[in-house]
């Protein structure tokens, strides 16, 4: 009882004193705060070409807008490193998988802040729209800036999602967005956009999503013997794919003197069908389903308070509604009807102190609180308090970068019965370097190496009969060493070119399992052995002009060999049948080709997505248990029109042309070819 109470009051002291300095030094500065009528110019205030150390993969703008992506993990499949788990259709779940470390192991941040499922690890990408983003960037080991939260150095990879903020050109003060999308898998999908301008120094937006769908589609079920042979081919129908979603979102923007604020609020609300996976000759929907309701208010505070002086406030509330509801019974299992109900409480201040102009320092520290509900037999009903302190620096000597942190972790629960897990503290470091030389300016070198873990999820812990509170945290080790040209071109054809390649080596130490016992529908969660990880990304583009004509290739490829280095003799996994083989779903190479064209009004894009050889979630690498590689091709062309100075721009595409059948996971089908045609009109 005695060390409870400590960790306890160590996190209250924490928080408290988190709480009280930012009120102090904002309250030390309010007198200085004009209201000169000022552009918009705080965004870029924080920013020195220094920081950048370990370049980031992005898609943004217009890039982002002409792929043939409806969701976040739809166009998150064009980066290198990546694996995308999608469950089939437009309702099914969507996660990613950065350099095969695991789905719990990468940090998604949705305007600067996490978002998260304590419950177990994973975010749902597909519940978030392209519509209203206007940057996906893709950070590996960590983002190379030391002004953030604590919170964002504890991933082993990091996502940005950057909201669009409003722009107003000229003396107008409202911008309105009109959009209707639709598609041969009975879409319907319309959406709006709403921008005003309140102030010179404050703005508003306010938008709106609608999607349904009957997610039936066509697609290829292939049977085989255990020996590879085929036993039969046919074709069949999705069923069981449907969804039913409103999104709906809201900010409030604005500047300060030498600094910026920002408030958040998103709501998400789903009613979908839960695709089953297609075994056993069975085609008809499973009646599983799954209705949500996510929501969030957040916080931003930015404010440069001395010359060599910035700080930062963020704040979070989230409240998650989730019941699973699946009506197939047999003799040995009863249906299940379950609700869980997460909570999450988030605060944090990150400062920065600059020594000189090639050398600053930062101090953040975050509180979280996250509890969950469920109505499970003998549930835990547990919560957890989560204390992090980041100490990080940044220097620059001539051509010389250096990045390095040390990220403290400090978590204490509570349960409402059964056993709780001990307290955890963790320190893990980070360094990151580059190297430009003289002779060469065009050149970058750069390395880093991290250590990180991610902490067992609620559902590790807690679910009853599989959760175990002896669970350790589990460890990834990274080492990275690259490259990055890029130059710039007066030819009158080749304009510009860039090329960035990576070679990584990756460690996962007390990887977290769920390995069967002696009855099958109990299932016991474990720490179990090691996986090495080797690979390369490679990431090349181009930019020409052929008369009026813009062409802009882009290429990227990864090479991945994941292997299982546990104990071939352990007790729960007898015998070497996988050791030193390829983990499931890790391809040996993947990658994508898009090529984008541009002629006045008009855009091309296309795009091809090639995924190789896998083994499925059987852990040997025999024939039963192999995967044909997959590829889509998806082609797609824009028009813009103006009529009274408004915008008109219509899309038609046609994704999956050659119709190829494939499964991203095993017995989860994906939709042949279908096509979707995109119309929007601003105002």
């Amino acid at each position: 009882m005695v060390a409870k109470l400590t960790t306890s009051q160590f996190h209250k002291v924490v928080f408290t004193t988190l709480v009280l300095t930012s009120q102090f030094l904002f309250s030390q500065t309010k007198k200085k705060d004009t209201l000169k009528e000022e552009a918009i110019k705080a965004v870029n205030i924080y920013k020195k070409s220094f920081k950048e150390i370990v370049p980031a993969q992005i898609l943004q703008g217009e890039e982002l807008e002409r792929l043939n992506s409806h969701s976040v993990a739809d166009a998150l499949r064009y980066f290198s490193g990546v694996q995308i788990k999608d469950y089939g259709g437009i309702g099914g779940l969507k996660t990613i998988n950065i350099r095969s470390m695991g789905s719990q192991h990468v940090g998604v941040f949705y305007d600067g802040i996490q978002l998260g499922n304590a419950q177990n690890g994973l975010v749902d990408l597909g519940r978030y729209s392209l519509d209203d983003l206007e940057e996906i960037s893709l950070y590996n080991g960590q983002k190379s800036e030391i002004f953030q939260p604590a919170k964002d150095f504890g991933s082993s990879g990091s996502i940005y999602l950057q909201p669009k903020t409003p722009v107003f050109t000229g003396t107008r003060k409202t911008n309105l967005v009109l959009r209707a999308k639709s598609a041969s898998i009975d879409l319907f999908n319309p959406s709006f956009r709403l921008e005003q301008k309140i102030s010179q120094r404050t703005s508003a937006s306010f938008s709106a999503e609608f999607l349904q769908s009957d997610g039936i589609y066509k697609y290829r079920y292939e049977k085989k013997y255990p020996n590879g042979e085929q036993a039969y081919d046919t074709i069949a129908k999705r069923r069981d794919s449907d969804i039913k979603a409103k999104r709906f979102e809201t900010s409030l923007n604005g500047t300060l003197n030498n600094g910026s604020w920002n408030i958040r609020g998103y709501g998400y609300i789903s009613n979908r069908g839960i695709p089953a996976p297609v075994v056993n000759s069975r085609f008809d929907g499973r009646g599983a389903r799954m209705f949500d309701e996510n929501y969030f208010v957040q916080a931003n505070l930015r404010k440069k308070l001395f010359p060599k002086f910035e700080t930062q406030l963020k704040a979070k509330f989230a409240y998650d509604y989730t019941r699973f509801l699946d009506t197939v019974q047999s003799q040995l299992v009863k249906y299940s009807d379950n609700t869980y109900i997460q909570r999450e409480l988030y605060i944090s201040s990150s400062n920065l102190y600059t020594v000189s102009s090639n050398w600053d320092i930062s101090l953040s520290g975050d509180f979280q609180y996250n509890n969950l509900d469920a109505d499970l037999y003998q549930f835990s009903y547990p919560t957890r308090y989560t204390t992090l302190v980041a100490l990080a620096t940044t220097y620059q000597w001539n051509r010389f970068k250096v990045l390095g942190s040390l990220l403290g972790t400090f978590t204490f629960e509570e349960v409402e019965r059964n056993k709780r897990p001990e307290d955890r503290s963790e320190w893990t470091p980070a360094v990151f370097m580059s190297y430009q030389p003289a002779t060469v300016p065009e050149l970058t070198f750069r390395a880093f190496y991290k250590k990180i873990f991610r902490l067992p999820t609620f559902n590790d812990l807690y679910y009853t009969n599989i959760g175990n509170t002896f669970l350790k945290p589990e460890f990834t080790t990274q080492y990275d060493v690259g490259f990055t040209y890029q130059k710039k071109y007066n030819h009158p054809v080749f304009k510009a070119f860039y090329a960035k390649v990576d070679g990584y080596y990756n460690r996962v130490k007390d990887k977290i399992v769920a390995a069967p016992t002696g009855n099958m529908f109990r299932w016991m969660m474990m720490n179990l052995g090691l996986v090495d990880i080797i690979g390369a990304d490679v990431n090349v583009q181009a930019e020409m002009m052929w008369g009026n004509v813009k062409i802009k290739p882009l290429l990227s490829y990864t090479y991945q060999s994941a292997k299982d280095i546990s104990n071939p003799g352990d007790d729960i996994t007898p015998g070497d049948t996988f050791y030193k083989k390829q983990i499931p779903y890790t391809p040996w190479h993947s990658g994508s080709f898009t090529l984008m064209a541009d002629y006045r009004d008009w855009n091309f894009n296309y795009s091809v997505i090639y995924v190789g050889e896998r083994y499925d979630g059987q852990q040997d690498n025999i024939q039963y248990n192999f995967v044909q590689p997959w590829y889509t091709h998806d082609l797609s062309v824009q028009k813009r029109f103006d009529y009274s100075g408004h915008q008109f721009k219509l899309s038609l595409e046609m994704n999956n042309i050659f119709n190829q059948y494939y499964d991203v996971v095993r017995n989860y089908p994906m939709p042949g070819r279908n096509f979707k045609i995109s119309l929007n009109f601003t105002l």
